[in-house]
């Protein structure tokens, strides 16, 4: 009882998952009486594992090692989901030569497991002849699934980093400078993982032209993000070959249907004029924008919106050229910004419409964001405001 609340005490907890495999390590060791543990992570693309922490053998951890599924020791834990004891290991068979360097006896190795999947392997080691009881056996694989939360956690932690990271590369950091356009936006992540499938773009095309995006991706996290860069990326080269938006949408479309089954997503596609005077705009499935001028109230862009993208049916796309007088604003958004729990969007619509005024780009997305978007968004926002100097 006394070894299992040593494992189970609920202080571990409050560790970081870095520190709770070095914490469970420790213990495992000291109630064990064992001189080596060490847990090797499963590395799924290589199909290898992969040593993380380890107590007594921190070298391995140093050098990265890496080690095939199926291969020596703590490879046939893995490949075989099941507890392994070799009690003389002068005559086993060991991939990795370190473990006779530490001239180990006796070693147990316990595969992690997560709803039946492998994670990875916990292995302890003697360095006097030892034998291992089914006691040892059960309180290592104790020791193994606090170990396998702690992996978990910190899988998530790396995926959400990594996610983090491409999300940032994917959006500006800086809008470009424009002649004639005073830009500005805002990103407003609406999970805990601070990462999704909104995004928005702005690039000079060689025509003169300036190609305007907004999209978002459905669903959220890692997997959208991966998705939307990968559309972000062909949107952009897309762009380059097509005269319209509505041609530059539909292929795609069709790049979403054949490449990323599954996904949809909605998107503005806009392509300035040289003279800023005009905005050809296509609509895939994506809220129209709004136009404030200096002599009219603002209103949204009567603009015919198209069947999103990655639903695999062919139907026409259209584009539409509109005006921007000189001194407007024309605001681009996804719908994380104008929907709330227990109203109709039209509502947000309206909210959005009546905040939208002729004003510096900087100016009318700090106004939206605090009047329009919500203080707990569900939804992540993008937001894209150009205004014709």
């Amino acid at each position: 009882m006394r070894r299992i609340e040593a494992v189970t005490d609920a202080a571990l907890s409050q560790l970081r998952s870095e520190d709770l495999l070095d914490a469970l390590l420790e213990r495992a060791c000291d109630l064990m009486g064992v001189d080596t543990a060490v847990v090797l992570l499963l590395d799924v693309h290589a199909q290898q594992l992969v040593a993380t922490a380890a107590k007594g053998l921190e070298v391995e951890v140093e050098q990265e090692f890496r080690l095939a599924v199926g291969r020596g020791f703590a490879g046939r834990v893995a490949r075989d989901r099941q507890p392994v004891i070799i009690p003389d290991l002068s005559v086993a068979d060991i991939a990795n030569p370190l473990l006779r360097e530490k001239g180990l006896s006796s070693m147990l190795g316990v595969p992690m497991l997560a709803a039946g999947e492998l994670v990875g392997v916990l292995h302890v080691g003697s360095l006097t002849p030892r034998e291992f009881t089914d006691d040892d056996i059960h309180l290592l694989q104790l020791v193994a699934e606090r170990a396998t939360l702690a992996a978990q956690v910190r899988s998530s932690e790396i995926d959400r980093m990594a996610a983090l990271a491409l999300q940032r590369s994917l959006l500006p950091s800086r809008l470009p400078a424009v002649p004639g356009l005073d830009l500005a936006a805002r990103y407003q992540p609406g999970h805990d993982t601070g990462v999704g499938g909104d995004w928005y773009d702005v690039f000079h095309l060689p025509s003169g032209w300036l190609g305007v995006v907004i999209g978002d991706v459905s669903g959220h996290g890692l997997p959208s993000a991966v998705v939307m860069g990968r559309l972000r990326s062909a949107l952009r080269a897309y762009s380059l070959e097509c005269e319209s938006p509505a041609d530059a949408l539909a292929r795609l479309d069709r790049k979403i249907h054949h490449f990323e089954a599954g996904s949809l997503a909605t998107a503005l596609y806009g392509m300035i004029s040289p003279d800023r005077e005009q905005m050809v705009i296509s609509l895939a499935g994506h809220p129209p924008p709004v136009l404030a001028a200096p002599d009219r109230d603002a209103a949204m862009v009567a603009v015919p919106t198209d069947l999103p993208l990655g639903t695999g049916r062919s139907e026409p796309r259209r584009s539409t050229t509109i005006d921007l007088p000189a001194g407007s604003v024309l605001v681009c958004y996804t719908d994380g910004l104008v929907e709330r729990r227990g109203e109709f969007i039209d509502e947000g619509l309206e909210r959005l419409r009546r905040t939208v005024e002729p004003a510096p780009a900087d100016v009318v997305c700090a106004n939206v964001i605090s009047v329009v978007a919500s203080d707990k968004p569900t939804d992540d926002v993008a937001l894209l405001a150009i205004r014709r100097t």
